[in-house]
């Protein structure tokens, strides 16, 4: 009997658990919804995302089908033209995922078919880690012991492309992709083939894995795994990147470090999904608060602050290099988005919700919690946050991460000449203000 994989964020054919129960009583089906809501995505994500597509069809021999409508629509659609009574697909646990799914849950049910799950986008799924006593952490290194603890399954076996049955498409995916591009083009277009990430993964694993510990935060480095890309479109799971490390540091002992912090770099992940998952709130809510809300900027001069920020143009180099990068390649090294994002909330004034909706718009590897969660943390409203009273000084975030200047360099060509913009805020004076309304916010409300 043909059952149907729906793809959701698992857009592989290796290491994927949902696709594998599709197939293991005879061949199966796949479809992928191209739902309305993708309007709502950037055009890079949606050129990206059509190549991932494109590149899967190509690996199943052409077999994949990709459609226009609701998740609901396409999903039975597809599961009545194959025969599946029984439909596999990823469980998902952000609030529009888990809204959708229910959706898809319901109007199978009404066609007499039945939605199963296996898999998740994560080592440990959200709500699998929890205390003693039942309730979930609020922070994150106890977190990080339980997770570790609690351990997760080596990767899958890849699937046999050779038993997937054909299914039409309605969607040109090389149109979208070019239409995306021409929409809201990237300068640096990464690759976008499984093949392409896996190979880039083993060539982390084999070299900068060892130097991780200590050059995970130097910008001008290649020290990082550049993962942050599939696994936002579900091209690998965490699972392959956790077994990589854990392979190279069984072998060679020097890369034991390396392995470990990269680790807990993975669990931060999982982290913020299942915070998000306990409180889906914070998707756009503080989930503390930390000055007064009079404390924000409003009005033109905000927006003209905003405006410089997103345009790369505040006079603080490692700030605007940042802002540039992410403009041309839709990513940002980790320690330069801490840097933006403190500028933008303690030096600028601005709500983390703003910074993190330019996010949303401009990352190729925006992921709901990931994204919502780091702001918080920078904004020191999140579960185990910074302290708001951290504030990131850019020049001495310079100094420390890209002394050689070779960072800044690459992305601001006009650093050092007079098309290079003044300053738009004294960092010591905004600092300060930032203080303030911090002790401001700690006073207790007078009595009504």
């Amino acid at each position: 009997m043909t059952a149907l994989w729906w793809i959701r964020r698992d857009a592989r054919l290796g290491d994927n658990p949902a696709l594998l129960e599709a197939q293991a009583d005879g061949p199966a089906a796949a479809v992928f919804p191209w739902s309305p809501a993708l309007r709502q995505w950037s055009g890079r994500r949606r050129a990206y995302l059509a190549r991932a597509l494109w590149s899967l069809r190509e690996d199943a021999d052409g077999t994949i089908g990709v459609r226009y409508g609701s998740p609901a629509d396409v999903v039975v659609t597809a599961a009545r033209e194959v025969g599946a009574t029984v439909v596999w697909a990823q469980r998902e646990y952000s609030p529009s995922a888990l809204r959708e799914q229910d959706t898809v849950q319901r109007a199978l049910a009404d066609d007499g078919r039945e939605l199963r799950f296996e898999g998740s986008p994560y080592a440990v799924a959200p709500g699998r880690v929890l205390k003693s006593d039942g309730s979930p952490y609020q922070v994150f290194t106890p977190f990080l012991r339980a997770w570790r603890e609690h351990g997760w399954r080596r990767p899958a076996s890849p699937a046999d492309p050779a038993r997937l049955v054909p299914l039409t498409s309605d969607i040109d995916l090389d149109q979208d992709a070019a239409l995306g591009d021409m929409q809201d083009p990237l300068g640096y277009p990464p690759p976008f083939t499984e093949s392409a990430w896996l190979e880039r993964l083993g060539d982390f694993v084999s070299g900068p894995l060892a130097r991780y510990a200590d050059e995970r935060d130097v910008p001008a480095v290649d020290a990082t795994s550049r993962m942050s890309v599939p696994l936002a479109f579900g091209q690998v799971h965490p699972r392959t990147l956790l077994a990589a490390a854990e392979g190279a540091a069984a072998t060679d002992a020097s890369y034991g470090n390396g392995a470990a912090v990269f680790a807990s770099e993975v669990a931060w992940r999982e982290f913020h999904a299942d915070v998000l998952f306990h409180h889906p709130d914070a998707l756009r809510a503080s989930l503390k608060r930390v000055i007064p809300d009079d404390a924000w900027a409003t009005g033109k001069n905000a927006d003209a602050a905003f405006d410089a920020w997103r345009a790369g143009s505040t006079g603080f180099p490692l700030v605007d290099a940042g802002m540039r990068e992410l403009a041309a390649t839709g990513t940002m090294h980790n320690r330069v988005r801490m840097v933006v994002a403190s500028f933008l909330i303690k030096d600028l004034h601005v709500p983390w919700q703003r910074g993190a909706d330019h996010f949303r718009r401009a990352l190729l590897d925006y992921d709901h919690s990931q994204n919502q969660l780091n702001w918080q943390w920078v904004a020191g409203t999140g579960r185990d946050a910074a302290p708001y009273f951290r504030v990131f000084n850019p020049d001495a975030q310079r100094d420390t991460f890209d002394a050689s200047g070779a960072y800044v360099r690459r992305w601001l060509p006009d650093l050092d000449t007079p098309a290079y913009p003044e300053r738009i805020v004294d960092h010591k004076a905004e600092r300060e203000i930032a203080l303030a309304d911090f002790t401001r916010g700690k006073r207790p409300s007078p009595q009504s």
